[in-house]
Parts: structure tokens; C-alpha cells; sequence
């Protein structure tokens, strides 16, 4: 068995790239720190807006492998597609790309890791490692936190 998807998937998310990158523009979802209380739970809240990690192995979306597309659990900006993740064992979902202009990257405060946030509202994904030796297309691996994402599978409301 494959890790990666059928090209018959791989297709079909290609396709609805640009339906759902349209929805990533920089900063256009911003709250009060109250506005993200009320709507978060406080470990949503930890982790989106306090840059927090949830422990690992714990999380929804670790060996979660069906076919659709993982969004925001803040703001609901789509951010990755189920084809672009793969097995790793790192304990949170591992992404090899985001989807294009949804994902920002920044120097992680420590000096050594990128941070990855969600453009639209800056909400805290996880962080980006590069050159592991994974056969991906990018060499990249995305450790997100299951927290930060919602999956949504295919044939809802981001395609219609």
C-alpha cells in the first residue's frame, strides 16, 4: 500500500486548488483576544493564538488518512489537501506542502525551526522541516497540530 494518494485523487485536488486557495488572504479574518476566547476552545485557544504544541500521539489527525481537505480550526481558511499528507510517526499529521498563498512562514523564536501560521487570521499551525530525506515532492515536512486543523471531506461546502 501507498502512502501517497491514487492519481485519480491526486487529480481532483489539483483541480480544486483554486477554488479553495481564493480563501487565503493575509490577515482578512482578525478578532480580539476575547473574539478568539469565545469562539475556541481554551486548547484551541493555547495553541492557535499562544503558539502552543498539543502532546504528541494525542492528536485527531495523526493517523487520519482519509480523502478530503484539512482547514483552519480557527478561521476555517483551507489549508492543506489530504494528498499532500503522508506517514511519518512524528506523533502530529505531517504535510509535505500547504496549499498555495494559505500557509505563512516565520523564524521560529528559538532560531532554529520555521513556524507555519495560517495566512488569514495568523492562527499557530506548527513548524516546517526541511531536507529529511522524505521522497516527497518538496522535501519538506509540515508537524502540525491536529488542534490547529478541521477536516472537511470531499463534496461540502468548500467545493460548492
Amino acid at each position: 500500500m501507498s502512502i501517497y494518494p491514487s492519481p485519480e485523487a491526486f487529480t481532483f485536488f489539483k483541480k480544486s486548488i483554486a477554488v479553495v486557495a481564493k480563501a487565503a488572504r493575509g490577515g482578512s479574518v482578525r478578532k480580539s483576544e476575547e473574539e478568539w476566547r469565545a469562539i475556541l476552545s481554551p486548547e484551541q485557544f493555547h495553541i492557535l493564538r499562544q503558539k502552543g504544541t498539543e502532546d504528541p500521539n494525542n492528536g485527531e489527525y495523526d493517523k487520519f488518512f482519509e480523502t478530503g481537505t484539512y482547514k483552519c480550526a480557527g478561521c476555517g481558511t483551507p489549508l492543506y489537501l489530504s494528498t499532500t499528507k503522508f506517514k511519518f510517526g512524528c506523533g502530529w499529521p505531517s504535510f509535505y506542502e500547504g496549499i498555495p498563498g494559505a500557509i505563512t512562514r516565520r523564524p521560529d523564536r528559538d532560531g532554529i525551526r520555521t513556524e507555519i501560521t495560517c495566512t488569514s487570521c495568523g492562527g499557530h499551525l506548527g513548524h516546517v522541516f526541511k531536507g529529511e530525506g522524505f521522497r516527497t515532492p518538496t522535501d519538506e515536512r509540515h508537524c502540525v497540530n491536529s488542534i490547529s486543523l478541521k477536516f472537511v471531506p470531499p463534496n461540502t461546502e468548500i467545493f460548492k
